[in-house]
């Protein structure tokens, strides 16, 4: 049995506000925060008067969007997300109201509001997140499994992307365990995807917990995946590689995690194995070598809070290269990637990093506009 259930539900208004935030063009998350650190509530957002409003904001246009019509598709979204929220096991924990993971909370651009399918007693525990390949290698996926198993049995919850490979198999492993696992997924919390891990991803909705901070509805956008990767290591006290590529999106992870004073651990392997010299970057960075679970939780216990491994960063002239490239109208990933001449997918990461920085904010469709200084 799971702890008795005193969850409180967002009422209709309050739903209503904070998906219409969400929504609101060319306000993003770090806008948002400043305007609800201000206001205390969306609600009290969208009843301030513009002359209050603008001090608070990067551009007078986010004054505009915030005092115009709703959105028409909100509420269509409103109406399914209170069905949804009706559900079973479903529930909606908004930024800074009771249940919303402490741990979270405190990153810099925390979700709004996270989609919870399953036990949500789960992401008020100690949890570690473990992460890799998705073309990880049958050894791989087994030390991932068994180190997972063994954190869980020692009482923390394995959190993961619910990606292929080693995602998969550090949930099978925290499945094991009484800490269980959370997986945190880059769609909406009604859409499973990778579409052959949709028996695990029901498993662990009914004995773990699935998390989303998307709205309900949206599909496997491949801009999303870097950005969920915050949560993974938010919710979590560190974050364990165990085999990744050079530019693997584990990386990503470790390297939020860095920059949130979360630890890094990371497994070694075979200096010619392709899979390993992601692991073996990290550890040259600062991340800490491990090569069992008890050497996991020894590091755990022997590191004060604070501490974590180098913080991956980008030189003042690559900086200065996409600040100037982006110019001061909002622009796609895709436009920004070939005028730098780079791929999308790996830009992603590098502006996830610069927006966790406060330089510059993504706004509602997966546009990204620089913020002045």
């Amino acid at each position: 049995m799971h702890a008795t259930d005193t969850h409180i539900a967002l009422t209709e208004a309050e739903l209503e506000s904070w998906l219409r935030l969400q929504q609101t063009d060319g306000v993003g998350l770090l806008t948002a925060h400043r305007l609800l650190e201000q206001f205390g509530s969306p609600q009290a957002i969208f009843e301030a008067s513009r002359a209050q409003l603008l001090p608070h904001l990067t551009w007078p246009r986010q004054a505009d969007a915030l005092l115009g019509p709703r959105p028409p598709r909100l509420a269509a979204q409103l109406y399914a997300t209170l069905a949804w929220q009706r559900e079973p096991g479903n529930r909606l924990l908004a930024f800074g109201h009771p249940g919303y993971p402490a741990l979270l909370r405190n990153i810099i651009a925390a979700p709004l509001l996270l989609y919870v399918k399953g036990r949500a007693d789960l992401l008020a525990r100690p949890a570690l997140a473990v992460v890799g390949a998705r073309n990880a290698s049958r050894q791989g996926a087994l030390n991932a499994e068994r180190m997972a198993e063994a954190l869980s049995d020692a009482g923390l919850t394995i959190v993961s992307g619910l990606a292929l490979g080693i995602d998969a198999a550090a949930h099978t492993g925290g499945l094991k365990g009484p800490g269980s696992t959370v997986a945190v997924v880059g769609t909406g919390a009604d859409r499973i995807y990778p579409a052959r891990n949709g028996a695990l991803a029901r498993r662990i909705a009914e004995e773990g917990c699935l998390v989303s901070e998307y709205a309900l509805g949206t599909p496997p956008l491949s801009g999303n995946f870097p950005r969920r990767n915050r949560v993974i290591s938010g919710l979590s006290r560190g974050v364990l590689v165990v085999e990744a590529a050079a530019k693997s999106g584990s990386l990503i992870t470790a390297g939020l995690a860095a920059a949130q004073g979360r630890d890094v651990y990371a497994v070694p392997g075979s200096i010619h194995a392709t899979l390993s010299k992601g692991c073996h970057q990290l550890i040259r960075e600062g991340a800490k070598l491990v090569e069992t679970a008890a050497d996991v939780l020894h590091a755990m216990q022997m590191v004060s809070d604070g501490q974590a491994g180098a913080r991956p960063g980008y030189d003042d002239s690559f900086v200065d290269r996409v600040l100037d490239a982006m110019g001061e109208d909002a622009v796609q990933a895709e436009v920004l990637a070939l005028h730098l001449n780079q791929s999308a997918a790996e830009l992603q990461g590098q502006l996830l990093a610069l927006e966790l920085a406060g330089l510059l904010e993504r706004l509602p469709g997966g546009m990204f506009q620089r913020l002045r200084g």
